[in-house]
């Protein structure tokens, strides 16, 4: 019934997931008959996962007409060990240049897909390991579902500017209702691809039971064999005429917005869509409306873009470009933080929870170490509160942890991290004392935002111990890790460091030691434009809320509250005596410092963020004002020169680390692709800088 599908030239060649097809006999588990299990494996093992394109597609449809012809009471499908399925193969995607392709290939799915439910006997998926996507779709259109207690599962397609588009858009509302389907296919996807545990998806009802890996198969089949028996019944519910409708799509739509900051974005528009008619129409009209959803999606900028972001982001995890050999990493034993508070109480977590060695906190005095080490302690205990870690780890871990006004305590550490106040001799002599406690060995780590590393290390007897190692806000949550080499930097040092980045599990950059290094040197420029624009006259709702349109998620004085005006101030402050007037201080921020404002919105009693009188009375305003637009085109103007500038000056080594880390480290939104592609798209690039910064087709159409 399927016809093969030619892929453009330049297409990765498919890694094929088989589907292969053997009986299981059901009269040991109480029910005369067999069963007809397909399990998809693509021979490889766990860190290559079952994938679905072209021909793992028409190989699952021969298994089913297999399984069929077999004459069994039910058939079921189960994956490899560890993986059901993660979902579509999106490595070709990038390379369809015609919408006929993009439509053949969602056909393919439903049309391979759908035969699970009317095959005429009863389909049971088995989902044994991780199922995302076209993985959990598969299992979607059988007619009964059974999960392994350790498996994931989630339809991750909004997060990457698709929909669940082989069936899961149209099913899952039918299933368990619009608010639990808003729930999986929107609000998850949208809070960073949140995948469901097993116990959530069993509440939430997208499986029907969950067993433990150590007998799944054989539980499975015993749950098969009861439906069959009629001695397990599970019951369906009609959503059709659920009042709840309304209100949940209206909570999707909400979701949408705010993680775009009012900007509607398509995918997750076109999910409402496919969602909301799904109340009434058929399965065969769901189907076909999500065909033409997947091929219209599949042929914009916005999914090329979020696929270049998506792939970046993953490649970049596992391989960090320009780093040394990780032979050359020395072994880290014992850690060392400098500072007890906030930000060096983070660091210290992050450290325990992830390398399980010693980890020694020091600060001024010994009630500020204290409270330091009281504060990781406190944080061990609330992940044990919420079940994400066991009392046992919590106390062994709570062992590891001391504090010291003494930086003699810093004997035997292998790695120590700074995080004191951002004051450049403060940090020097610092370094000067460390060196003088611990081995010629042992990394100095600095937290600076952008200060000179190389200053840093001036004067020492092994400066090339000296490494930038800068984490951003909050520590445990944001994934990005600048780690920021001086001339004189080994590579036994860079090793080591990446190698603890790595424990850490942050993506990381490695990057010249200049001003700001890369988030802190754009966002600054970036922000200065707004600020600035302000100075002149423009009022702050148009200034702030200029990049809106784009689906900015949050804006420049919104990021301003997060960081606080204070290090905003000092890292425009060092920026500009670095790099010059282009990094303009603002009046009106050195004024909220002075005054002690803090923020510039104030959360009402409604719970709405309104500007601060406090901050608005301050602003330096002048009597040349901008609109939108030109606020907008200031600030994106700026970006590309400093961008173009970086790269003239090896800041980083490729336009694809600039996009990591603004996608990373500033939450600049996948579907535009990272900052570059996204000034390619507009002609920006070749306006401001006479060139590209991406070859055409790049995170856009080709």
């Amino acid at each position: 019934m399927t016809t093969e599908i030619k892929l453009p030239e330049g297409a990765p060649e498919e890694v094929v997931t088989n589907a292969l097809v053997r009986d299981v006999d059901l009269t040991p588990f109480g029910f005369t008959g067999s069963l007809a299990l397909i399990t998809l494996d693509n021979g490889l093992d766990h860190t290559r996962p079952n994938t679905f394109g072209a021909q793992s597609l028409i190989a699952l449809d021969a298994a089913i007409t297999d399984a069929i012809g077999r004459s069994p009471a039910a058939i079921g499908i189960i994956g490899k060990p560890f993986i059901f399925a993660a979902g579509a193969d999106l490595s070709a995607l990038s390379f369809l240049s015609e919408r006929s392709q993009s439509l053949a290939i969602g056909k393919l799915g439903h049309d391979v897909f759908r035969r699970l439910d009317e095959c005429g006997v009863p389909t049971f998926a088995f989902i044994n390991g991780l199922a995302l996507g076209g993985g959990l779709e598969v299992g979607l259109h059988c007619n009964y579902r059974t999960l392994a207690s350790t498996a994931f599962t989630g339809l991750p397609e909004v997060f990457l500017g698709l929909v669940p588009g082989w069936g899961g858009a149209t099913i899952l509302p039918k299933l368990i209702g619009p608010e639990r389907a808003i729930q999986v296919i929107m609000l998850n996807a949208l809070n960073n691809n949140t995948m469901m545990k097993a116990k959530d998806a069993l509440s939430l009802g997208v499986v029907d039971a969950v067993y433990e890996p150590a007998d799944f198969l054989e539980r499975s089949v015993s749950f098969a064999a009861k439906v069959l028996s009629g001695a397990t019944k599970v019951e369906r519910k009609d959503y059709s005429q659920d009042p709840a409708w309304d209100a949940a799509l209206a909570t999707g739509k909400a979701a949408a917005l705010k993680k775009y900051g009012g900007a509607e974005i398509a995918s997750p528009m076109r999910a409402l869509e496919l969602i909301a008619a799904a109340r009434t129409n058929t399965r065969g009209a769901g189907f076909d409306a999500e065909d033409q959803a997947l091929a219209d999606l599949t042929m914009s900028d916005p999914l090329r873009a979020s696929l270049y972001a998506f792939n970046l982001i993953q490649k970049k995890r596992k391989k960090v470009e320009g780093a040394p050999k990780p032979a050359l990493g020395r072994k880290v034993t014992k850690v060392g933080v400098v500072g007890a508070g906030l930000m060096a109480s983070q660091l210290a977590l992050l450290l325990l929870r992830n390398l399980k060695c010693p980890v020694v906190m020091t600060d001024i005095d010994q009630e500020r170490a204290d409270k330091g080490v009281a504060w990781v302690k406190n944080e061990l205990a609330k992940l044990v509160e919420k079940k994400r870690m066991s009392e046992e780890s919590a106390r062994r871990l709570s062992l590891l942890v001391s504090g010291s006004a003494d930086q003699s305590s810093f004997a035997g550490c292998d790695f120590i991290i700074e995080a004191i106040f951002e004051e450049l001799s403060l940090k020097q002599e610092l370094f000067k004392k460390l060196e003088t406690i611990v081995s010629p060995e042992c990394v100095l780590a600095t937290n600076t935002s952008s200060l000179s590393v190389e200053r840093m290390s001036e004067g020492l007897k092994n400066p090339e111990r000296v490494i930038g190692f800068h984490f951003f806000n909050p520590v445990a949550v944001m994934p990005l890790l600048e780690v920021a080499r001086t001339s004189k930097t080994d590579d036994a040092t860079t090793a080591t460091a990446v190698s603890v980045g790595k424990e850490l599990k942050k993506t990381m950059i490695i990057c010249k030691d200049a001003p700001g290094f890369v988030v802190n040197r754009l966002l600054t420029r970036f922000m200065g434009e707004v600020t600035d624009a302000v100075d002149e006259g423009t009022s702050p709702e148009v200034a702030d809320n200029a990049m809106r349109s784009i689906g900015f998620p949050m804006s420049p004085f919104e990021l301003l509250d997060l960081v606080g005006p204070g290090v905003a101030l000092h890292v425009s402050e060092t920026l500009h005596e670095n790099l010059g007037p282009r990094y303009r201080i603002s009046p009106t921020m050195q004024a909220m410092v002075d005054a002690k404002v803090r923020n510039f919105y104030i959360k009402g009693a409604d719970g709405k963020f309104t500007a601060n009188p406090e901050a608005v009375a301050l602003i330096k305003q002048g009597d040349k004002p901008s609109t939108a637009e030109q606020v907008r085109d200031r600030a994106l103007n700026a970006l590309a020169t400093e961008a173009r500038m970086m790269l003239d000056e090896g800041v980083v080594s490729s336009a694809a680390e600039i996009d990591l880390c603004m996608l990373m480290g500033s939450g600049w939104p996948m579907h535009l692709g990272g900052i570059l592609p996204y000034l390619d798209r507009e002609g920006i690039s070749e306006a401001v800088c006479g060139q590209r910064f991406h070859a055409p087709g790049i995170a856009s159409l080709p």
